[in-house]
């Protein structure tokens, strides 16, 4: 059983950035697995992901984010990242890494099987 657990969010300003992580517990491993970083903001649908493939070598993200957040993966230390620059109010949700072995790099939440416990981000001045 696969757990994920993200670390790494807080309260930043307005034009500021953060980079979570999302890392695999216990003695399992995510290098076989495609990551996929979803977020919700209350009262709002799921949205996302930024994702990566297991190699490393592709990587997709939602419209909302393309040129500001980077998605990367560093399989020796069984963690995946997720840079967040020029952050914006709208940013502001519970972010989810998930992991999958269907697909590449999917874009589907139904797709992921296991999800982590989230990290708050918040946008305030």
């Amino acid at each position: 059983q696969l757990q994920l657990v993200e670390s790494g969010g807080g309260l930043v300003q307005p034009g500021g950035s953060l980079r979570l992580s999302c890392a695999a517990s216990g003695f399992t491993t995510l290098q076989d697995y495609a990551i996929g970083w979803f977020r919700q903001a209350p009262g709002k649908e799921r949205e996302g992901p930024s994702c990566i493939s297991s190699r490393g070598d592709i990587t997709n993200y939602v419209d909302s984010v393309k040129g500001r957040f980077t998605i990367s993966r560093d399989n020796a230390r069984n963690t995946v990242y997720l840079q967040m620059n020029s952050l914006k109010p709208e940013d502001t949700a519970i972010y989810y890494c998930a992991a999958t072995k269907k697909g590449l790099c999917p874009f589907s939440p139904s797709l992921y099987d296991y999800w982590g416990q989230g990290t708050q981000v918040t946008v305030s001045s």
